[in-house]
């Protein structure tokens, strides 16, 4: 299968979606530096997929423990909101650039985050797994 898709004519596939799809395989299996190496050349593509993809590639820099590398992405996002909308993404990128603040050891920044993302949050149902995190990680920061 990733045959097929590595040779093929389609650009997006070829160039986006196989290396985002590679590197959450490689994330999976606990190859963070190579899932990191996987998604780097994808951000000329960002605008194509509403920045789904600069998500993701934040997500895949957070797990390799390079903040300052997925920092951009999730701020990427955030800055589009007219394109992520209320799209989970959207909404879970204030999460992950709180996370990626506080890897840096940024507290200031990270409790705005959190913030955010709490504030967005604030009429969910408590018992959401990722809500629950999240607080437990704002209570953290010092």
């Amino acid at each position: 299968m990733y045959r097929k898709v590595e040779n093929s004519s389609d650009p997006d596939a070829r160039e986006t979606m196989f290396p985002i799809f590679s590197a959450l395989l490689a994330e999976h299996r606990q190859e963070s530096e190579k899932a990191a190496e996987m998604v780097r050349g994808t951000k000329r593509y960002d605008l194509r997929f509403n920045y789904f993809l600069a998500y993701v590639r934040g997500l895949v820099f957070l797990a390799a423990q390079k903040a300052s590398e997925a920092e951009p992405d999730f701020q990427k996002v955030l800055e589009h909101r007219g394109l992520v909308w209320n799209s989970p993404p959207g909404a879970l990128a204030h999460l992950q650039l709180g996370r990626a603040y506080a890897m840096k050891g940024d507290t200031a920044k990270a409790r705005s985050a959190y913030e955010d993302f709490l504030t967005l949050w604030k009429d969910a149902d408590p018992d959401i797994p990722i809500l629950k995190q999240a607080k437990a990680e704002y209570a953290k920061l010092q």
